[in-house]
């Protein structure tokens, strides 16, 4: 039995090390480029806050820009592969008053754009499948609490930033006089409503038809 225990801590202890060494996008340093809104350029390493629409520039020294002044800014990301471009926009998440934000741009068109911001949530997993850790009642329903990328998306439309509710119906709102054209490729390239790189296929294609 003590085997045992020590066997399962073991395998607890090495999921939570695992778990704890991802990083985020936001959590590391790219190489990329800052665009001013007083026209200036700088080149270097950059790493990004959107919870606090901040993005840092390490050349010589570490610069802190806010986005009141900065126009957008690029970087090439490693982890996820490829360039993401972030602009500063004006935006009130709060209800109060619009105030500069970063909002990555995936995709854009001459109609509509799809933008996003990410955020880390919290992410709980049930630890009830690991053996007698799951079925000992002294201890009780195991879970490790852990953390996910997640992201929330807009529509930029009609000069308006609007959020995305993430329903289908809300999408076809947004992506108006083709609903039978992207219903038919959504369901032939099997892609949900709900998903970053399902999204940015579905909206480039809206855009693609609004070109004919």
């Amino acid at each position: 039995m003590k085997k045992a225990f020590f066997t399962l801590s073991l395998i607890f202890l090495g999921l939570v090390s695992v778990w704890a060494q991802e990083q985020f996008p936001s959590q590391i340093w790219h190489k990329g480029n800052i665009y001013g809104s007083d026209g200036q350029n700088f080149s270097g390493l950059i790493k990004y806050d959107l919870e606090n629409n901040l993005v840092q520039l390490k050349s010589e020294s570490i610069i802190t820009f806010t986005a009141s002044n900065v126009s957008n800014f690029e970087i090439y990301d490693e982890i996820f592969g490829g360039v993401r471009t972030f602009y500063s926009l004006p935006f009130s998440l709060n209800g109060d008053y619009e105030t500069p934000i970063f909002f990555e741009v995936l995709t854009q068109g001459n109609d509509i754009a799809l933008l996003c911001r990410e955020y880390i949530a919290t992410d709980s997993r049930s630890m009830g499948s690991y053996g007698a850790m799951g079925m000992n009642p002294f201890w009780g329903p195991q879970t490790m609490i852990g953390y996910r990328l997640a992201f929330n998306y807009y529509f930029f439309k009609d000069g308006k930033i609007q959020k995305y509710s993430l329903k289908k119906k809300d999408l076809f709102d947004y992506l108006t006089g083709h609903d039978q054209e992207i219903d038919l490729f959504m369901r032939k390239n099997r892609l949900e409503h709900d998903k970053r790189g399902d999204l940015l296929r579905i909206t480039a294609y809206y855009n693609e038809l609004n070109k004919n």
